[in-house]
């Protein structure tokens, strides 16, 4: 298993998955400027034909606490708010952890605020213990959500319930937050990494290249009408057609076994 450390994050692999973990628990792993900027380098470093799964999850007790509000006012009280870079890393993270091409799985240990909330919204799939809470925290704070929060909750849950949310700034517990649809699945806090352990070795074994087109046509789909998406498919069709899983699954479909994928 590899295994890198730095002061802000973890990393590890486990075969094909690779897991970055907020090491900042003393802190509620909220978001300086330091670990925005380890998180877009580890999100690079993951971007290999290694990788066929990425997980994301929290040390400690939280996720995460959102941005590091003492890095704020530091920086405010030396004048430096107007160009703090907080917001250009916070917002490059959030769009390459959204484009990162294979599948990406969050696990939510414990609460996620604010810019830790929307950080577990970029990620396809997102597993909560039980006793894990959620809050959008902008409008408690006097700003409006800022880290793609206003694209990802309205798509996830309904315009509706993503105003309320994001409105009233309520907390909602694990089960109300998989009953609205923001997460996929809720576990016994020390049923959660076996279970997104599970499911992202499942998601690495699968036939890697299908699985980066689905994603690439699923979040391109809104910019086009059908008959371009149709023709994309056809086009993304060819690309997964050439690759060796789909003829490792021609041949396991003949042989009436179980395809081995190896992700190319």
């Amino acid at each position: 298993m590899f295994q890198d450390n730095v002061d802000v994050i973890r990393i590890s692999d486990d075969g094909a998955v690779r897991t970055i973990i907020l090491d900042r628990p003393e802190v509620r792993n909220a978001l300086n400027l330091e670990m925005l900027r380890a998180l877009r380098a580890a999100l690079r470093a993951a971007d290999t034909a290694a990788v066929r799964c990425l997980v994301l999850t929290g040390s400690g007790k939280a996720f995460c606490a959102g941005a590091d509000i003492a890095e704020w006012a530091d920086a405010e009280a030396r004048g430096e708010l107007a160009t703090y870079p907080w917001t250009d890393e916070m917002h490059a993270l959030i769009a390459e952890l959204a484009a990162f091409p294979k599948p990406s799985l969050v696990l939510l240990n414990g609460a996620a605020a604010g810019a830790g909330l929307d950080l577990a919204l970029a990620c396809d799939f997102r597993f909560a213990a039980e006793t894990a809470r959620f809050v959008c925290a902008y409008t408690r704070m006097g700003y409006n959500p800022d880290a793609g929060g206003t694209w990802f909750l309205p798509r996830l849950i309904g315009l509706e319930a993503a105003k309320r949310f994001a409105f009233t700034g309520e907390f909602w517990s694990a089960s109300e937050a998989l009953a609205r649809g923001l997460v996929t699945e809720v576990h016994a806090a020390e049923a959660l990494e076996p279970a997104g352990r599970s499911f992202a070795a499942q998601l690495a074994a699968g036939p890697t290249v299908a699985l980066m087109q689905t994603k690439r046509l699923m979040a391109e789909a809104g910019n086009r009408g059908l008959p371009d998406q149709l023709a994309e498919e056809r086009r993304a069709a060819d690309i997964c057609g050439a690759s060796a899983d789909a003829k490792e699954a021609l041949a396991a479909a003949v042989e009436r076994r179980e395809p081995n994928f190896k992700g190319h």
